[in-house]
């Protein structure tokens, strides 16, 4: 290794050692300061929530011990900006370069351009790469020229690209960049505070963060899990995904590493005639597919957090009620399948890619509430939050996208429940108060005859809420809502001399602003039984069962003894009881840095065009759309 110069590493959502093109370009050139910059103040509206904040926490004390092992300590700054941050360490070490892994946010797009030009325009070098992504955006356009905007043809076109199979080896050790820099403590970042700690300890029980820790679940995935992929992957109860995607966020893990091993198990699987390890690896691969379309879209249409790649949600008629709102965040909504899936991602910060289609689906097509302010709770409540991901998957089920669900299409929940959970236990276990529910009846309770709801203890509107809206009604309303959206939209049309209608829309200027609503639980709950289990750190006696803690073990050298008790102490994690003044995990999030984060920054269409051409109704891999990163 010489010295020729001395490199700044920044590191952001890239936080591993092995397979990262900055840090091994880095160490190869001469001395390095590997920099992890957290500024709240440039995270605005997606400010990360609890969860996620833990997670990288986490991850950040795992790559700084992996990098002190190579020699060159991970040096933390909390800023109020990170170009300011990043002018000082060059100025104390006298670095002449810098290098970083490319992101696609829409945010960071922003940032990193302003930030390369600044310190490009006071002579220093600043070198990017893909660690991201197995193209680049920019890499793959039709024959026209055009970015694509339906998957297939994406997915088509970057199958037969051909891939440079290249992957920087970790390098055997680093040359510290002399000079003094000053870094913060892991808590001094601010990343947990004490009163999230309870709640966080049981993370630590069903999750390793930790890009090592990624690698060995990435091979008990390929080793147990990946043959049957095709047939367990719908099954909302148990390990039937990958769980690598809040590895694959943070970039603890290659997403080039994933797509080799898993091309190996294919070839093996093709030599030995395996058509069910085939399936199971093209579904896999395709769900790898979605995660680089949503930073594909996300690059191409960088408007897509805030409006519709499509103009059909132009006129559209939202119902922005806060109170079905809330409904639908606490789980009370009376649909069993959707009710148990939004309180196990309040307690766990997890759910399954199917469950994220369905209550997500329910959110817009039941209830009408602008798909924005979904897609901002699960940034704020999911373990593996995912800006580019949420975005695909929330305007996949807006029929926002020209291959998505048809905005007409109306899932019933409780089909949905028979399909995916057919024997109810996914709802027993997060919805205790039908746990005697028969498995006939469990997922339309108010279907069910009186001896039998009494006998399970169920009195509905009283102990589970009735189903706030009929399905017969919520049709009514989606179909009423869509022929609104077809007459303001042929309206505006006949005001204009030109009647066409674009198929990828920005329709920014023609939208009211409506800021999405702060997430505060201050109202008492009415259904005693259900507040309970509601919202609230769930208890280490129900997790003994199994489905709490669906995450697969972790390697036995990585188990670390509870610290204490963590539950039935008399000063830490108590039940919360809903008519306290609590805030949940996304008000946790903007509460941190309330000066940084606007209220009104977050717009919402209050009317926004339905597209006159229709689309074919596919019920392709929504899962996979909607939470593509899961694999």
């Amino acid at each position: 290794m010489g010295s020729k110069g001395k490199t700044i590493v920044w590191f952001r959502r890239d936080l591993r050692i092995e397979d990262n093109p900055a840090l091994a370009t880095a160490a190869k050139e001469g001395c390095v300061l590997p920099v992890f910059i957290w500024c709240p103040e440039e995270e605005g509206q997606f400010y990360p929530g609890r969860v996620s904040r833990w997670w990288l926490k986490q991850s950040l004390i795992h790559l700084d011990q992996s990098l002190r092992s190579l020699g060159a300590a991970l040096v933390l700054i909390k800023a109020q900006s990170t170009l300011a941050a990043l002018l000082e360490c060059i100025n104390a070490i006298g670095a002449t370069k810098v290098v970083y892994n490319h992101l696609y946010d829409p945010v960071s797009l922003v940032r990193d351009h302003n930030i390369k030009q600044k310190l490009e325009d006071l002579g220093i070098s600043v070198k990017n790469y893909n660690g991201e992504l197995l193209y680049e955006p920019w890499e793959v356009y039709n024959d026209k020229g055009h970015a694509f905007t339906t998957f297939d043809a994406y997915w088509d076109k970057c199958l037969h690209m051909q891939r440079e199979n290249v992957s920087h080896l970790p390098p055997w050790r680093l040359a510290p960049a002399a000079g003094s820099v000053e870094s913060c403590l892991i808590e001094e970042l601010g990343l947990e505070d004490e009163s999230e700690k309870p709640s966080n300890a049981l993370l630590g029980r069903g999750w390793s963060p930790g890009w090592t820790n990624a690698d060995k679940v990435l091979n008990e995935f390929l080793e147990h899990h990946l043959l049957d992929y095709s047939k367990d992957r719908l099954r909302v109860a148990g390990n039937s995904t990958s769980l690598l995607s809040p590895y694959l966020h943070f970039g603890e893990l290659s997403v080039r590493k994933v797509f080799h091993c898993v091309l190996m198990k294919q070839i093996l699987w093709v030599k030995e005639g395996n058509t069910v390890g085939e399936e199971s690896v093209t579904l896999f691969l395709r769900a790898i597919g979605f995660r680089e379309y949503s930073r594909y879209i996300c690059f191409n249409f960088p408007f897509t957090h805030e409006r519709s790649l499509l103009s059909n949600l132009k006129y559209f008629p939202w119902h922005a009620d806060q109170a079905h709102f809330k409904v639908w965040r606490q789980g009370r909504t009376g649909y069993p399948l959707v009710d148990a899936g939004m309180r196990e991602l309040w307690a766990t910060g997890w759910i399954h890619n199917r469950i994220r289609v369905i209550v997500s689906s329910f959110c817009v097509k039941f209830f009408l509430l602008p798909w924005q302010w979904g897609m901002k709770y699960f940034w704020d409540t999911l373990l593996d939050a995912d800006l580019e991901s949420d975005i695909l998957g929330w305007q996949y089920i807006s029929g926002s996208l020209p291959d998505g669900h048809e905005l007409e299409r109306l899932d019933s929940p409780q089909v949905q429940g028979f399909n995916f959970d057919p024997e109810g236990e996914y709802v027993r276990h997060w919805l205790p108060e039908l746990a005697r529910m028969p498995a006939q009846w469990i997922h339309h309770p108010w279907d069910a005859p009186l001896t039998v709801l009494k006998s399970a203890g169920v009195e509905l509107g009283v102990n589970y809420p009735k189903p706030i809206i009929d399905i017969d009604l919520a049709r009514d309303r989606l179909t009423e809502a869509i022929h609104i959206t077809r007459e303001r939209e042929m309206a505006a049309r006949a005001t204009t001399s030109n009647g066409t209608n674009e198929e990828v829309f920005d329709n920014s200027d023609t939208v009211e602003n409506l800021a999405i609503p702060k997430v505060v639980l201050k109202e008492k709950i009415l259904y005693p039984s259900s507040s309970s289990h509601d919202q609230r750190v769930p208890s280490m006696q129900i997790s003994k069962n199994g489905l709490l803690n669906r995450k697969r073990p972790k390697p036995v050298e990585d188990e670390r003894p509870p610290q204490g008790n963590l539950i039935n102490g008399n000063n830490t994690c108590r039940t919360l009881k809903m008519d306290d003044d609590l805030c949940s995990t996304a008000e946790s999030s903007s509460a941190k840095k309330q000066t940084t984060c606007s209220r009104n920054s977050f717009s919402v269409p209050q009317s926004c065009s339905l597209l006159s051409t229709s689309k074919p109704s596919k019920d392709c891999e929504s899962s996979e759309l909607q939470q593509s990163r899961q694999g």
